[in-house]
């Protein structure tokens, strides 16, 4: 029997590993396919990525160190994480910190460790969504960090001061990525259409210039969703067909209808729910609160609105608020899902049903107005500080009036400069524990106004 003409193995699985790669291409999405590959290729980001700049002056040397990468959806922070991990020739090890727990770390610790030992490349642990990681999870990174095990790079939408641990931040250097600006992503969206390998190039279509535009500017800064707009389109109009303006709106509509966390629809419910704690709606802000719950969203996102409410929008109102804001807050990191829905739906109540006053919020923006007028408005001398002989010689601290000395722990004196002098930044209003604050004040106006009178007729 004649012997079949059989492939080499090689050839055979040279042929496999291309078809594969061609397969993957194929099923990736637009924005998957085109992830820069090199600081070359990466767009935006000037302020840390420029040239000369620290991160990229240590990236293109080999030696970053562990960072945390803190910016909005699709500004880079996990291409920029493959950028490192290839122009440092080091392992790329990706790590869920929704799905992936301690045990995960340990064992890529020891796969680290192993390949250190055995002379092969270093290792870079990728952490998205790093903010999500519980106290013990981020205390598990610490010692090999510390030993160089591997060098962390942490991806997060949050404020890294309110969710990762002190003793992690301290090792590691922050970034911040800004949203991209519509140039930039005008840029990728070019380039997509003239890339052949992994853009849209092959399909031959015909983009007008203000649909592109559009597509760069609903992106709000995300590339991704920029980048996924033109797919949709691509997909409406077919190979060679014409992308106008009004097929780009369409495949806005059809691709982000759905509640999309870094989206508009996203923005639209928390600017519901806010609004409805202002307006002192609790049956609009428990609705809101429960379609953002429903639809995935990070309870943070909303304990951070209400935070952020109760000192804009309650204030001296009632100061407990804030304090309960925050408590709801910590409450919930200690009891989690789905137990700490119920101090988030406290909180809601209580802020809906608070006081409002933003009297404390205009007192913030009056008083950052004046301040920027007057940069240079010196100090009184009398509430200035005198710790030598020298200050007290040339008036430092002369004539100040201690207030605990006197009736009421108050005395009349002036501690704005002299071009402000009647200036008033916060007034309060009549609601709430504001109430008592305006009785206070107008006390301390009518202690002037005497005070004044008295001088006057001493002067006399």
């Amino acid at each position: 029997m004649p012997k079949m003409n059989r492939p080499h193995p090689s050839r055979r699985d040279a042929g496999a590993t291309l078809f594969s790669a061609a397969s993957a291409r194929a099923t990736q999405p637009l924005a998957a396919r085109m992830r820069p590959r090199s600081l070359s290729e990466f767009v935006g980001q000037e302020h840390i990525l420029g040239e000369g700049k620290a991160l990229r002056v240590a990236i293109e040397r080999g030696n970053v160190s562990s960072i945390i990468l803190w910016g909005p959806p699709g500004s880079g922070k996990t291409t920029l994480g493959h950028v490192i991990a290839e122009t440092a020739e080091r392992v790329f090890v990706p790590f869920s910190a929704v799905s992936e727990g301690v045990p995960r770390i340990r064992q890529i610790a020891d796969e680290a460790r192993e390949r250190l030992a055995t002379g092969g490349r270093g290792s870079i642990l990728f952490i998205d969504e790093i903010h999500r990681l519980n106290k013990s999870q981020q205390d598990s990174l610490l010692p090999h960090v510390e030993q160089g095990v591997f060098t962390l790079v942490g991806a997060t939408t949050e404020a890294p001061s309110f969710e990762i641990n002190g003793a992690l931040l301290s090792r590691c250097r922050v970034f911040v990525l800004n949203p991209l600006s519509g140039d930039d992503i005008l840029s990728l969206l070019r380039r997509s259409l003239g890339d052949a390998e992994r853009g849209l190039a092959a399909l031959r279509l015909e983009v007008d210039e203000d649909a592109l535009r559009l597509m760069a500017d609903e992106a709000d800064g995300d590339a991704r969703r920029g980048l996924t707009v033109l797919e949709a389109s691509a997909d409406a109009v077919g190979e060679g067909g014409h992308v106008t303006v009004d097929v780009a709106r369409e495949a806005m509509q059809l691709r982000f209808a759905r509640y999309d966390k870094s989206g508009e629809e996203h923005f639209n419910l928390l600017s519901a729910y806010h609004k409805s704690l202002r307006g002192s709606d609790p049956q609009g802000a428990l609705y809101w609160m429960a379609r953002m719950i429903d639809a995935g969203e990070d309870p943070m996102v909303l304990f951070r609105r209400g935070i952020a409410m109760a000192a804009e929008d309650i204030g001296t109102a009632d100061p407990q608020a804030l304090m309960l804001a925050v408590a709801a807050r910590d409450a919930f990191h200690m009891l989690g899902e789905p137990e700490g829905y119920l101090p988030l739906a406290q909180m809601t109540v209580y802020l809906a049903t608070a006081p409002k006053s933003n009297a404390s919020a205009r007192g913030l923006w009056s008083s950052m107005a004046a301040a920027k007028e007057t940069p240079a408005a010196p100090v009184p001398l009398h509430i200035r500080n005198a710790p030598t002989k020298m200050h007290k010689e040339l008036g430092y601290h002369t004539g100040y009036k201690y207030a605990h000395e006197f009736e009421g722990a108050y005395v009349p004196q002036d501690y704005l400069p002299d071009q402000l002098s009647d200036a008033v930044f916060y007034e309060p209003g009549d609601l709430g524990f504001e109430r008592k604050i305006r009785e206070r004040m107008e006390y301390w106006r009518k202690v002037r106004e005497e005070a004044g009178a008295e001088g006057a007729d001493d002067a006399g």
